[in-house]
């Protein structure tokens, strides 16, 4: 029988190998410029990264720990501070966090790019989804209850929708009004960015849906989203290169 945890372990492995040199071209980049978008362009890129990490140890967890409260879930929480955060990675919760703190900073790094008159309302709103989730991902839980990872999900996706549709329309009219090559390209990678990122939520969701009608979960919506993670990656850092925002 393929052990499917080991199979995760090896796959986010090697996307964990793949965003390393990505770190480190963001993090050099933003040491050279030192401005807001660079800042947040790293910050973005580190929140995925531990998004990615996390998951992978949800994966090492459920592997190779033999801890009965994680891989059993006949076997009752012991209700310690270790068996709470334990939990919240093994089950996936806090690589939503992190997930949901990049949303937030691409939020500001739109802001940033396209707003000349910031609303502060959308701020308010969008802060406001942004404490909702993260509450939601920490402490609505319950050992084995499918149907709260099924909303957990949903709502991340429906804050990743708010975010990045108007990011992918403000691009797509971007790449139409100008004949600039530099920002043609800029904001078609901009484009090609929001468009992963919506999918990458689309497909843990799917993914997740699965899970609660009863597949063993790790279909192809699972493998393909974290592929989705990198192009979203590698498109909002082109699409930045070519930008001259001040």
């Amino acid at each position: 029988m393929v052990d499917y945890y080991l199979v995760g372990t090896i796959y986010e492995g090697i996307i964990i190998i793949i965003f390393i040199p990505l770190v480190g071209l963001c993090l050099n980049n933003h040491i050279k410029v030192r401005n807001k978008l660079s800042l947040l362009l790293l910050l973005i890129l580190l929140s995925y990264a531990a998004s990615i990490f996390f998951s992978w140890v949800s994966k090492v967890l459920n592997a190779f720990s033999g801890i009965g409260y994680i891989i059993d879930n006949n076997v009752p929480d012991p209700i310690t501070p270790q068996s709470w955060i334990l939990l919240r990675i093994a089950d996936f919760r806090i690589t939503y966090v992190f997930i949901i703190v990049a949303i937030f900073f691409s939020y500001s790094f739109k802001e940033k790019i396209f707003e000349k008159e910031k609303k502060q309302i959308n701020k308010y709103i969008t802060l406001g989804f942004t404490i909702f989730n993260l509450i939601f991902a920490l402490f609505i839980f319950q050992k084995g209850n499918l149907l709260f990872d099924v909303l957990t999900f949903f709502f991340v996706f429906v804050f990743m929708s708010m975010v990045y549709f108007p990011f992918l329309s403000k691009a797509i009219k971007a790449y139409k009004s100008t004949d600039h090559p530099g920002f043609r390209k800029s904001f078609l990678s901009l484009s090609i960015m929001s468009l992963s990122y919506i999918s990458v939520l689309l497909c843990f969701l799917i993914d997740r849906i699965y899970i609660f009608l009863g597949h063993f979960g790790f279909t192809i919506f699972y493998f393909l989203s974290w592929v989705l993670v990198i192009i979203g990656i590698v498109s909002t850092y082109y699409g930045y290169l070519k930008l001259d925002v001040k």
